[in-house]
Parts: C-alpha cells; structure tokens; sequence
C-alpha cells in the first residue's frame, strides 16, 4: 500500500510541476523584487455635490449624468500580485491581481451611485460604494472616512519589501448626523500598514488606532472588504459561483433580515446553523448576517468562486476582531445585472465581509485610555480549492478523509519555497513527500488509507525542505 500511496502523489507532483511552469516559467533564475509606482485611476460616478462637512447637497443628484474624477493611485508589485491603494478616497487597497491567474480579487463597481439618503442609516446620511478593502471607524455602517483623503508616506522600500501607511485622525465631525450616530469627534488617530514582500503570494496589513485622550472613549472599528474572486480585471464582480467560507458554526440575522435564516435550521437564541446562507445563490434579497455568537477564535474567512475555483480570504488574529458581518445585495443584483452606464445603481454583485473589534455593528466596544489597538492581517488569493479548513500566514489548506483515502488541497503563501509534506493516521505514515508548489493551479494530493491502520483523525504536516514547520492540521475520518 505504500508504494500505492507514493504513485498517487507523484501524479499529483508532477500535475503541479506542469501547471507551474506553464503559469510561471519565467520565474526559474530570476530573483524576485517588489516595486512601488505611482499611477492613476479614473472612475465614473453620477453627477452630485457634497458641501464643506460631505453632506450631500439636496437636489445636486442626477443620475442621468456620468461624471469622471481621477485618483492618484499607488501600486505595489512583485511576481504573483499587482496592489493598487487609493489613499485620498477612504484610504483603501482598491485591487489585487493575481498574476498567475491574471485575475482581480476585489470588487470595484464601475459607476457610483449616492444611496441611503435621508434614510438615517449612514453617518452622513448617505453612502456611495468604491470598493476595495479599507478601515472604518469610529462608527458603524462605513463609519465617517470612507471618503476622505488619507495621509500616504513610505515606510519601508527595497527589492525584498515595501512597506508604506495610510493614515488620519478623527478630529471632524458632522453636525447633522442621524441621531444613532456619535456627533462628536474621538481624536482617535488611524494608520493602515499595507506590506508586500518579494516572493510572497499574499498581502500583509495592519491597523493601528491610537485613542489620545485620557479617558476612555466607545468606538467601533469594521475592516470592509467587497470580494469578488476570480474576476475580470477590467469588470470584476461576484459570479453565481460565489461561497463565503469561514470557520462558524451559527450565525444571526436583526428582525428585517430574518428571509435569509429561511433555508437554514434554527438551533435557538435566534441562531441558524451556518449551511444555507453561505452561498451567494441563496440571499434573494439585500440583508445581514452575523456570526453568533462571534467568530469563536476561528483565524480566517473569504470567498471561494467555484466557477474558476479562486478566492481570496483574510487570515488574523480574531480575538481582536471577533466580528464578522456578511452582506450582499442579493442574488438578484447578479441575475439582474444592467449596464451600469444606461442603468447606474448602487446593487451590483459582490460579498461584503467585515471584521469589527465588537460581534455587530452599534455594539460598541470601549477604547482604554491612552491606549492602543493593532490588527494584523493577511490577504491571500487561493487557486484550485474547494473550501478552506486551515489557514496561517504560510499556507492555506482544505484537509478531509474518509475511510478508505484522504484529500488535501493546499494554497502555499511563498510558492518557491520548497515543501515536504506528511500525512498520518496515528502510527501509520500515508505520504512523506517533497511537493513543489503550484501558484498557477495550486495543489491536490489523494493518498490511501491502508486497511488496518487505526486512529479516528488523519494529522497533515507542511514543512520547508529544511524542516521548519508551515501549518499542522487534523481532521476526523467520515
């Protein structure tokens, strides 16, 4: 059974070796770097005015005209992903291309539209979506930067990293905010970290809030991300393929989203079992869902499309940011779609998930004096998996088994590292290989489970060829 084993995996290596090459030849002797470039963007938005406090002007909207504005844009590069940040509108990581597959990660809508107006469900009593993942505090609901200019400055750059910040600090306020929102500024000063490495196939980040006052002040902080994996550059956008993936049990919806608890079993305390509504297909209509009763110390969630099978995911430490709030404009918004220039409306298709230091949005947590608040995170694309049921800053991995073989999937954050990888069933070793990684493809393994071999779990191991351990992971036998 053994040598059994061994020609599954040597199929399975040298599938990898072929799509690596054929994704990546041009890596083999050329050192990777990371750049940092200036550019620009243009976006297109219906005609509209803001006054001095970026309230909206009333009667200033007209939808039957498209105006341009351009962005100063700042790009970062290596091997496998194109960065592009929009500082001066909300501080944001507007794209990222994987550049094996050519493909963006991120939504980006195409023509904005003002929403919400009057409607008293946004801090400045309106909202316009860009896109991107971005910071928002100190309020809930894209809270008040949104669309405000974020100081930019270069931390760190050489070929091995570029580091550079986006920062700014709440020291506005908007008089005629809904009555649900803070009317005063918290002085609490923001930067967003934003770190790409030479041979790194993922994004790090990290957000640091500083509170200044000498007493403690009630906030909210949500990291928003609008994901659309496997995309159209030049269109990108959720498809009917869509699943979001975390490691959550049960989750919560408020009173008028309930429709979306429908298809899902309830288990009490206004719980639903997590089946149903991870998929995109299956939300007919614009509504929240949040983990419940938080994120349980689960590091990772994302979306996978399973048209192309690519995602993109955040790994962190989540008992800073225990929330997790899911959002989409409905199913509808895809099958529905319109051309954005002859149909200009905010409903177009993507999954916003957010990360907050408090379980929903106007819970608000409490700021210690003086004190100080750091998010790490991750943002990995992933390739040829299914789901995600492990992940760390290395690898990101889909582990099951059943009785007689098991099957590993498995994204590896730094794909020229070479790998060794091992799966056991207690005593009973069932692979003990080199892998190479496959950042065009990524990597399946199906290895037998011999008859007699005992233990309830199945225990995988990554290493580097030198031994350093990259992830560990267990899963029970079906």
């Amino acid at each position: 059974m053994a040598s059994f084993a061994r020609f599954y995996v040597v199929v399975s290596v040298l599938s990898a070796l072929c799509g690596f090459y054929a994704t990546a030849h041009a890596e083999s002797g050329v050192p990777d770097r990371v750049a940092l470039t200036e550019s620009s963007i243009a976006w297109s938005t219906v005609k509209y005015a803001t006054d001095a406090e970026n309230g909206l002007v009333e009667g200033s909207l007209d939808k039957g005209i498209i105006v341009d504005r351009t962005f100063k844009t700042r790009v970062l590069e290596n091997r496998y992903l194109k960065v592009t940040l929009v500082p001066e509108f909300g501080g944001r990581i507007l794209s990222i291309i994987y550049k094996p597959t050519g493909h963006e990660q991120l939504y980006r809508t195409q023509v904005g539209v003002p929403y919400g107006i009057k409607g008293g469900d946004f801090y400045y009593d309106w909202l316009m979506v860009y896109g991107g993942i971005f910071p928002t505090f100190p309020d809930p609901e894209h809270g008040r930067t949104w669309l405000k200019p974020w100081s930019f400055k270069v931390e760190k750059q050489t070929d091995a990293e570029v580091t550079v910040s986006m920062s700014i600090e709440d020291n506005f306020a908007y008089p005629a905010a809904p009555p649900k929102f803070a009317r005063g500024s918290t002085g609490i000063k923001a930067t967003y970290y934003v770190t790409l490495k030479a041979g790194r196939a993922a994004l790090d980040a990290r957000v640091v809030l500083r509170n200044a006052q000498d007493k403690a002040i009630p906030y909210e902080y949500w990291t928003c991300t609008t994901l659309a994996p496997g995309s159209d550059p030049n269109n990108p956008r959720a498809t009917g393929g869509a699943e979001i993936i975390a490691p959550i049990k049960t989750y919560t919806t408020p009173s008028w989203s309930n429709f979306l608890a429908a298809g899902d079993e309830s288990v009490g305390q206004g719980r639903s079992l997590f089946e149903n509504v991870r998929y995109f297909r299956n939300w007919p209509e614009m509504g929240i869902a949040y983990a419940a009763p938080n994120m349980q110390g689960g590091n990772f969630w994302g979306v996978i499309n399973h048209d192309n099978e690519e995602g993109i995911f955040r790994i962190a430490d989540n008992s800073v940011t225990p929330g997790l709030k899911m959002w989409t404009w409905g199913f509808s918004s895809f099958t529905k779609e319109t051309d954005p220039r002859k149909d200009p409306n905010p409903q177009r298709p993507y999954v916003e998930l957010w990360a907050g230091v408090s379980d929903q949005f106007f819970h608000a947590a409490e700021f210690p004096p003086r004190g100080e608040v750091s998010i790490p995170e991750t943002y990995s694309p992933t390739v040829g998996m299914s789901n995600v049921t492990h992940a760390n800053g290395n690898v990101l991995v889909n582990l099951s088994a059943e009785a007689t073989s098991v099957v590993l999937q498995f994204f590896s954050i730094e794909p020229a590292t070479p790998l060794r990888v091992t799966l056991k069933r207690g005593e009973t070793v069932l692979l003990n290989d080199a892998v190479t990684a496959d950042p065009g493809n990524g990597n399946r393994i199906t290895a037998p489970i011999p008859a007699g071999s005992s233990g309830a779990q199945v225990q995988l191991t990554i290493r580097t060829a030198e031994g350093k351990e990259l992830i560990a992971a267990e899963t029970r036998i079906k």
